[in-house]
């Protein structure tokens, strides 16, 4: 019997959906390592590998260590930097993701994010917690707080999750830019937003700049030290994408600085974060330089009982058509393994 290895599920039962889409046909080892590696040995004989987090990664030794019985390995999600993608095409390993989960979500997060920012929301209810005397306005103005409607929303990856999230503040009255090098010529004609050549020309007229663009080469904290001076002073940055994308100290010092306004962010460069950074430090401290500032969640915007669901449906779905029909769904080293299979090049 098929035998797949489900890596740090986000369920604690026995994988019922997966066994339902494997039409009962397949077994099933579920590793839960916590924030340890997993090993080749934990792996040993099965025919398929399921990784449920980013934390655990698929390094290109792990990959090179694996039985010859390993056919596909699935992420169940939509980041895939953290597995060695080259290393599994060597080995004619297809790696797949599940780009169809939580798109609604994640769109829903960074409008909420931003919601709670410019209308004060948990700077309110956590004064009120604290001192009853707060019900009153004497301590506002919150710098962030501000009316929505007419201001320049910018997206940096227009996506699926960007696309959402985008008409979703379209609805809320935003003037709508973005920046995406990847969408072919008069994309933006579709929805009727603004496009922009450059991430710089994005950065200057954004009130709202919010991320949805993979962490690859290119993305490798693309929001710097430089990228922030950049913004508009009164700005709020936004990313609930990968937390490499953004460098942490940047933000902090840009915050410090009052070179943007505010920021929410929902991943960071290390997860679970050190809390010993000194932004984070002041987060946790309420320090006033930051009050109402600073909003973080905890790369909880994927989430609803309905997106796991489906994330575990569709990674399931991954293996299962390919051990059963040959057929790969969402394939994200569909080129390397192209170029493994015929290294003097690619048949046209």
């Amino acid at each position: 019997m098929t035998l797949v290895a489900i890596i740090d599920p986000q369920f604690e039962d026995f994988p019922d959906i997966e066994s339902e889409v494997a039409g009962g046909a397949a077994e099933f080892r579920v590793l839960r390592p916590g924030q340890d590696p997993v090993s080749p040995a934990d792996l040993a004989g099965v025919d398929a590998i399921i990784n449920c987090r980013s934390r655990h990664k698929l390094p290109g030794d792990l990959i090179r260590a694996l039985d010859p019985s390993v056919r596909i390995v699935t992420q169940a999600g939509v980041g895939f930097n953290h597995i060695d993608i080259a290393a599994c095409a060597e080995r004619g390993i297809p790696v797949c993701n599940t780009p169809d989960y939580g798109t609604a979500e994640v769109a829903d997060h960074a409008i909420g994010l931003m919601l709670s920012l410019v209308r004060g929301i948990p700077t309110y209810d956590g004064q009120l917690a604290s001192d009853g005397a707060a019900w009153n306005t004497a301590g506002l103005p919150l710098p962030p707080v501000r009316r929505l409607r007419g201001l320049v929303f910018g997206v940096v990856g227009l996506g699926r999750i960007g696309l959402a999230t985008a008409l979703r503040a379209k609805a809320f009255g935003l003037d709508v830019h973005f920046h995406d090098p990847y969408l072919p010529a008069g994309a933006e004609l579709s929805v009727g937003f603004t496009r922009h050549a450059t991430l710089d020309s994005l950065l200057g007229v954004a009130d709202v700049l919010t991320l949805h663009c993979p962490l690859t080469e290119d993305t490798d904290r693309r929001i710097r030290a430089e990228t922030l001076a950049r913004m508009k002073s009164d700005s709020i940055l936004i990313n609930t994408s990968r937390g490499g994308v953004v460098d942490l100290d940047a933000v902090g010092q840009a915050l410090a600085d009052n070179q943007i306004c505010a920021a929410a962010l929902d991943v960071l460069p290390v997860e679970p974060p050190n809390r010993d950074h000194p932004l984070l430090a002041a987060w946790i401290a309420r320090a006033p330089e930051i009050r109402g500032r600073l909003v973080i969640t905890p790369h909880a915007a994927f989430y609803s009982p309905e997106s796991i669901r489906d994330m575990r449906r569709l990674s399931m779905t991954a293996v299962w058509d390919y051990l059963t029909e040959g057929r790969l769904r969402a394939c994200v080293n569909g080129h390397q393994l192209a170029m493994a299979a015929h290294p003097e090049g690619v048949p046209a």
